[in-house]
């Protein structure tokens, strides 16, 4: 008979979407975009927005939050800092027209509180800003969302840089979101040279989603 071993990640059963509720192992490899973490023995490469990035420490051990998104060609996973801000995810890509990727996206251009107290106020004009979000949708987010963020309450999440190649990381993330290389690249030497070489590659990354 077979023993199988026990894994450091714990499933969700009472949730159909996502497999995983989180992913506790060794930090293998950080990116802007993603992560690797070593569980049990196998390595899980996971999608993380910007302010996950920002939040993590250089320490090996790490935690986060997770939800497998399933589809015909791909499992995809996306990790998240902590249980606030993967339910602003869920909840953000439960309106109709945002994806995971525009999710993250959104998570990477503004804080998740911002975004929340965006959506709690009204404030579709800080919204319609991010990448891929129109007026339209802007206006669909805040109309759908608006009643249950309020229920929930505010999320109270702390911010802590973190630091690589700055220019290399920014591009790295941005050629994952989506954006062609050459465009990327040539946006991050503006935003150097506009700003100096003291921007973090969190900041690095919004300014260069403001010109995208």
């Amino acid at each position: 008979m077979q023993v199988l071993k026990p894994f450091t990640f714990y499933l969700l059963p009472f949730t159909s979407n996502n497999m995983y509720a989180y992913i506790d192992g060794r930090l293998v490899f950080k990116s802007p975009a993603y992560v690797v973490i070593d569980a049990g023995g196998v390595g899980y490469h996971i999608n993380i927005s910007l302010n996950t990035y920002s939040l993590l420490t250089n320490t090996e051990r790490c935690k986060l939050f997770t939800w497998l998104h399933v589809k015909e060609d791909a499992h995809t996973l996306y990790g998240f800092a902590d249980e606030g801000e993967r339910r602003l995810f869920l909840h953000l890509i439960s309106i109709p027209g945002i994806g995971p990727n525009t999710g993250r996206m959104m998570l990477s251009s503004v804080t998740p509180v911002e975004i929340q107290a965006a959506i709690i106020s009204g404030n579709v004009s800080l919204i319609q800003r991010i990448k891929g979000i129109g007026p339209k949708s802007a206006q669909r987010v805040i109309l759908e969302l608006q009643d249950k963020l309020r229920k929930e309450g505010s999320e109270t999440l702390n911010t802590a840089p973190a630091n690589k190649t700055v220019k290399e990381e920014a591009l790295a993330a941005l050629v994952m979101l989506g954006f062609a290389r050459n465009i990327a690249e040539k946006v991050l030497e503006q935003e150097i040279n506009k700003n100096g070489d003291t921007l973090t590659v969190e900041q690095l990354i919004k300014f260069a989603l403001k010109s995208l």
